[in-house]
């Protein structure tokens, strides 16, 4: 199952969709109902088996209901959960997948990759994924086009950069933290915090992603652990763009 809304069957696949196509023995993660497929122009082939979702929510209390506030029970969460039959993109027929959308070369910002050359980080791209690799320190990103938007390029190449300015030759961070643990989040918080500052500085707006979702419980769990948590990602930050603003030339040259 998955806390998320049914998801439609021109959707691109998230990793909970493909890991759940693995499962099933299929290679990709594109699922939909019945009637979502015919609404595809789509066939479900005749004798497919339906593969079973369950779309759950939580329903928080109306605060500002004065009866239910004065009533114990309807003050409690509730939990709704509905089920789907659904089917792989590989048990039907006639389904023609819409053309990806393609970020264009030309709307690449000048201003903001000078700024992310003068870095001098190694920035390799064409990967699944974006992340950075202290062994080799290098920076792999997927390749600009596969980008939604152009923000969203240099929001995350800055985030990648953001981690490879805590190598030993540059400001000399601990990066060992390992997925899941609070200096794993600390670590996120402080270079996506300096990638939105440095985003501001080149004049890009910076709009939310969801990846943030993903890492919002753990920045909160730490900053519920400790209070000035914010005040010390904060202080990181800005000493992760300073570092990187001191990387550029002079404005006279």
């Amino acid at each position: 199952n998955a806390n998320r809304p049914l998801r439609l069957a021109v959707d691109q696949p998230s990793g909970v969709d493909q890991a759940a196509a693995e499962s099933a023995g299929f290679t990709y993660g594109l699922w939909g109902t019945y009637r979502q497929w015919l609404a595809q122009g789509a066939q479900v082939r005749k004798g497919e088996r339906a593969s079973l979702i369950v779309f759950w929510k939580v329903d928080e209390p109306d605060d500002q209901d004065d009866d239910a506030a004065s009533d114990d029970e309807s003050r409690r969460k509730r939990f709704m959960a509905r089920g789907y039959s659904v089917f792989n993109v590989a048990q039907v027929d006639g389904f023609v997948p819409p053309e990806p959308y393609v970020l264009p070369e030309d709307e690449r910002i000048g201003h903001a990759d000078t700024f992310l050359s003068a870095l001098k980080i190694n920035v390799q791209h064409g990967a699944d994924g974006a992340y950075y690799r202290p062994s080799d320190d290098t920076v792999h990103l997927p390749a600009f086009a596969h980008f939604r938007d152009v923000v969203s390029y240099y929001g995350v190449a800055l985030h990648e950069c953001g981690h490879a300015t805590g190598a030993k030759h540059r400001l000399d961070r601990d990066l060992t933290g390992r997925f899941g643990s609070e200096a794993y989040a600390a670590e996120e918080l402080c270079v996506e915090l300096a990638s939105a500052m440095v985003l501001a500085d080149l004049g890009l707006a910076n709009h939310p992603r969801p990846d943030h979702a993903a890492y919002l419980a753990s920045w909160l769990k730490v900053m519920r652990d400790d209070p000035r948590a914010i005040f010390t990602a904060a202080s990181k930050a800005q000493t992760i763009a300073d570092w990187m603003h001191a990387q550029q030339p002079p404005p006279w040259e």
